[in-house]
């Protein structure tokens, strides 16, 4: 019967390896005696001060073994570490008998004479002896269990380990300790050239990643196990394509023994590195530049509870702000981003502040209080689909909102003002991308009116973060499936949490009045593709294990997104990674406030048709009102 735990075939209790010892320490004096005289006469003159060594030993010896923890070794496991205890406590302990040795010979204690290389010799006897007889057990225990993995894995899997670093040989000592696994190492392969033909533990690497289907038909192995969790996302992705395409069953492992005992759940495989899905390099920051915009400035971050927003606090704080004001309308977000806050930063002046950015007088108070140098507004609502239900939340959140904490930043004096907003906001097909560009218009509009470095920053869809595709997929797929799709086509650009903040933190280093930055992000990826590489990396089938779904576009939605309107230009920037778009925003000083006040009318009115008609007319590009109604059945 397999209960799920293996235990050592060789048990040896620490009193009997004590009992070894104390003949060990004898032994170990005698011998060292008889290596330096020989046995003979005059071995047997010294036999008084061979009995006192001896003494001696068996009562410091053990003490000093005990003390450095010889017998509170689990000696089955034992490994190089406890090689260098037994190393460092044989010599403590030879020492303390070679100090009270010559202290008593000094004192006049051996009348013989003693000879002092004897001690020397005794360290040498007694490291091998000791050490020696602890790698016996774990030798013992180590051949029982081979000898029973053999008896036991008659019917177990053949299995080629990908991945010959620390990771591959945690998983090949997890499979040949425990036979319960039923899964039996048989090959490496590994794109090291120097590993290739190298054995590791009796298993040979045989050949390079790219010889995966190569290296599975010569030793007739069933299953490939990835064990590269260091390894870049395109070469996971790439050894786990060749392997459906050749039709061999493979999983990911993170490399412990509780992982690859079956078919698992994807809260129990290798966790996801977001970067797997990237399809790019992520990019890098100029930290030095954020820094010194930053460095003991009163910053203000809104939205500070969300994904966003909490990792903008997490990389602002690094940067040693002289107040950080940590913004919010849900108390326990924030109240969760001040404890991780103060854990992580304990001499970082954190103030919590609980409000809701469409209280326009709560807004300035806290301004005027608080008196911000850098504001960083990324409150604001962001489904599409709950917003076209929504109209009117829309509006009050990311109109009225962002108008709110513009006005007060500009009533105190804040100098640095940056917008995070939405590759959606351009020719906006759903009412959350409208207000978001309404959110630019009023960020632009009063960087020109009052000459203040106030900005814009655009991206696209950012993985990992709350209510983001990835975690919702990996739910889907911990139930079973399927993974629902609206459409085959569907394609987004996409960027981690960590590129979304460095880009906003960026965009502070370089901006000028009103400038609206964008970043890089390469080719958008198909949801399509990014689905069945997470299904993949999850160390199962799309398809076979998870079935994808596609429902149909839903309102509001987009076979693909833009980061600018078609036609316009860009310049680049010091930032390799990031340029700068000279966009047309529309509307500006009165009319802007003209449009402003009648959608907040209307939002108080709950008059959403006349809103969507009011956004379709006044912004740029917009294709408002030539969807079906909503249908929240989907997630994508």
């Amino acid at each position: 019967m397999i209960t799920g735990k293996s235990r050592p075939i060789l048990q040896i209790r620490n009193r009997t390896l004590l009992l070894a010892d104390l003949v060990l320490i004898v032994t170990a004096v005698l011998a060292s005696f008889a290596l330096r005289l020989d046995v003979g006469p005059l071995f047997n003159y010294y036999l008084p001060s061979i009995w006192t060594m001896v003494a001696i030993a068996i009562i410091v010896k053990p003490l000093v073994y005990y003390i450095f923890g010889l017998y509170r070794r689990y000696w089955v496991y034992a490994s190089v570490r406890e090689l260098r205890l037994i190393f460092v406590a044989t010599l403590a302990a030879s020492a303390g008998v070679g100090v009270l040795v010559v202290s008593i010979r000094a004192l006049g204690g051996f009348a013989l004479g003693f000879p002092r290389s004897v001690i020397g010799i005794d360290w040498l006897l007694s490291l091998f002896s000791v050490g020696g007889l602890r790698i016996i057990v774990r030798f013992l225990a180590e051949s029982g269990q081979i000898s029973q993995k053999a008896s036991e894995l008659r019917g177990g899997k053949r299995v080629v380990i990908a991945g010959a670093g620390d990771a591959g040989v945690l998983v090949l000592r997890e499979m040949q300790r425990n036979p319960q696994l039923l899964m039996t190492p048989v090959a490496f392969v590994d794109d090291d050239p120097e590993k290739i033909g190298m054995e590791i533990h009796g298993i040979k690497v045989m050949g390079g990643l790219d010889e995966v289907d190569d290296v599975v038909e010569r030793v007739l192995a069933q299953e490939v196990v990835i064990a590269i969790p260091t390894a870049p996302g395109h070469v996971v992705r790439v050894l786990a394509e060749e392997c459906q395409s050749n039709g061999i069953p493979f999983r990911t492992m993170p490399g412990i023994y509780e992982l690859i005992g079956g078919k698992v759940s994807v809260s129990r495989l290798r966790e996801i590195d977001i970067t797997d899905l990237l399809r790019r390099e992520p990019t890098e920051i100029d930290d030095k530049a954020v820094g010194q915009k930053i460095t003991g400035m009163r910053v203000l971050v809104t939205g500070a509870g969300g994904s966003i927003g909490l990792e903008l606090c997490r990389q602002i704080a690094r940067w040693n702000p002289g107040e950080l004001i940590l913004l919010g309308h849900g108390e326990n977000s924030i109240f969760e981003a001040m404890l991780e806050l103060r854990e992580t930063f304990p001499s970082l002046p954190i103030i919590p502040v609980i409000a809701d950015i469409r209280d326009i007088e709560r807004i300035r108070d806290i301004f005027v209080s608080q008196q911000p140098e850098v504001v960083f507004h990324a409150a604001a609502h962001k489904h599409v689909s709950l917003m076209e239900l929504n109209v009117e939340e829309a509006v009050t959140n990311n109109v009225l909102g962002t108008k709110s904490v513009v006005d007060a930043a500009l009533a105190c004096g804040t100098e640095y003002f940056v917008l995070i907003s939405t590759d959606k906001a351009v020719q906006p097909k759903s009412v959350m991308g409208a207000t978001k560009r309404v959110a630019e218009m009023i960020v632009h509009d009063a960087a020109e009116r009052f000459g203040r470095t106030f900005v814009t920053v655009r991206f696209g869809n950012v993985l990992g973060s709350r209510g983001s595709i990835v975690p919702i997929f990996k739910r889907q797929i911990a139930n079973g499936g399927p993974i629902t799709i609206t459409h085959p086509e569907m394609k987004r650009f996409f960027m981690t949490v960590p590129e979304a903040v460095h880009l906003v933190t960026q965009a502070l280093s370089i901006g000028g009045t009103g400038d609206l930055f964008v970043l890089k992000m390469g080719k958008q990826i198909r949801i399509v593709d990014l689905a069945e590489d997470l299904i993949r990396l999850s160390g199962l089938e799309p398809g076979k294990d998870i079935q994808i779904q596609f429902t149909g576009i839903r309102p509001g939605e987009k076979l693909s997104e833009e980061l600018w309107d078609e036609g316009l230009e860009y310049t680049e920037t010091d930032h390799p990674d990031i340029v700068r778009v000279e966009e047309d925003n529309g509307t500006f000083g009165d009319a802007l406030q003209v449009m402003i006040d009648e959608l907040v009318r209307l939002a108080h009115e709950g008059d959403g048709k006349a809103i969507v008609g009011l956004l379709g007319d006044r912004v740029p590009g917009s294709v408002l009102g030539q969807a079906p109604p909503p249908d929240l059945s989907t997630v994508i």
